[in-house]
């Protein structure tokens, strides 16, 4: 099978390509500059050159694959709303481009902003509709194409996919940790983050690709939710600094625009995605990668 994958020199987007590869498929990944085109060449995968912002090559990468992982996102939070916008855009195209063929559609979403029916959320419930507080409509983009016609299947991932190379939401806590002195959790800090390592999620993409356009939303969570007290007290470790409680007032001060993010708590279950793809992962858990990872090396880095 041609995969075409958006987003395929990023954090996520390059495992998938190397488990793509590794089983036997082809890939094509789009590459926006030379450094990210000279690495999916060294990686055995295809190179198409553009952006999310580039209709016709969008177009092109779906028409001429079998199926498409759309794992690209603009990762620039000063403008938050816009990336958002651009990714709706670019969902739409993609599934415009493959309309009638059903080629099987992977979307990236995200477990953290659900409108769960319980204390843990599962693959059926319903993300919260895309508002000016959190505008991103990955979800909403997949679905409305799968209400044409177009099957669209959703991967949520959890907070944290962590492993060698990550640049989410862990190294930023780590700068902010180095910056400020201090490793901060919110009161008792039992607000729990679902988690990954990025092997299973990658695994996880490959599977439901294998799958077929179904239509349907996964979970690629292997831990449920770890308290967030736990991911301060790994990261006051590997840095030598205190580790402290904060009210809602002093966190909104510590973490700044990334208090939102701090203050998630939202266990997430993944058993009927577990069954359904027949998903088992098997990598590290997220506290023991913290400290074995390589974390403590360097600073956010910028996917490509």
């Amino acid at each position: 099978m041609r995969v075409f994958v958006t987003g395929a020199t990023g954090f996520v987007g390059a495992a998938i390509v190397k488990e793509l590869l590794a089983h036997g498929h082809q890939v094509l990944g789009l590459a926006r500059s030379d450094r990210s085109a000279d690495a999916l060449g060294k990686m055995g995968a295809e190179v198409l050159r553009g952006d999310l912002e580039m209709p016709e090559t969008l177009r092109h990468g779906a028409q001429t694959s079998d199926a498409v992982i759309h794992t690209g996102f603009v990762h620039d939070f000063s403008r938050f709303a816009e990336a958002c916008a651009i990714d709706r855009t670019a969902i739409e195209m993609l599934g415009a481009a493959i309309e009638n063929t059903k080629k099987p559609f992977v979307v990236t979403a995200g477990v953290a902003f659900l409108d769960a029916a319980g204390p843990v959320t599962i693959e059926s419930d319903p993300a919260f509709p895309p508002s000016d507080a959190y505008p991103r409509a990955s979800e909403a983009a997949a679905k409305a194409l799968s209400n044409r016609g177009i099957p669209a299947n959703i991967m949520r991932l959890p907070p944290s996919v962590h492993g060698k190379g990550d640049h989410g939401f862990v190294p930023m806590l780590i700068d902010i940790a180095r910056r400020t002195g201090l490793s901060a959790y919110i009161g008792d800090g039992l607000n729990a983050w679902p988690a990954v390592h990025v092997s299973d999620a990658a695994r996880a993409f490959r599977l439901a690709v294998a799958r077929g356009a179904s239509a349907e939303t996964y979970h690629a969570v292997a831990e449920q939710g770890i308290p967030f007290r736990e991911i301060a007290e790994a990261i006051a470790k590997g840095l030598d600094v205190p580790c402290v409680s904060l009210s809602v007032e002093g966190a909104q001060d510590h973490f700044d625009w990334f208090f939102g993010f701090a203050s998630i708590g939202q266990p997430a279950s993944s058993d009927w995605t577990r069954a359904r793809l027949d998903w088992n992962p098997t990598g590290p858990e997220l506290v023991t990668d913290i400290m074995n990872a390589g974390y403590f090396a360097s600073s956010v880095g910028q996917s490509t």
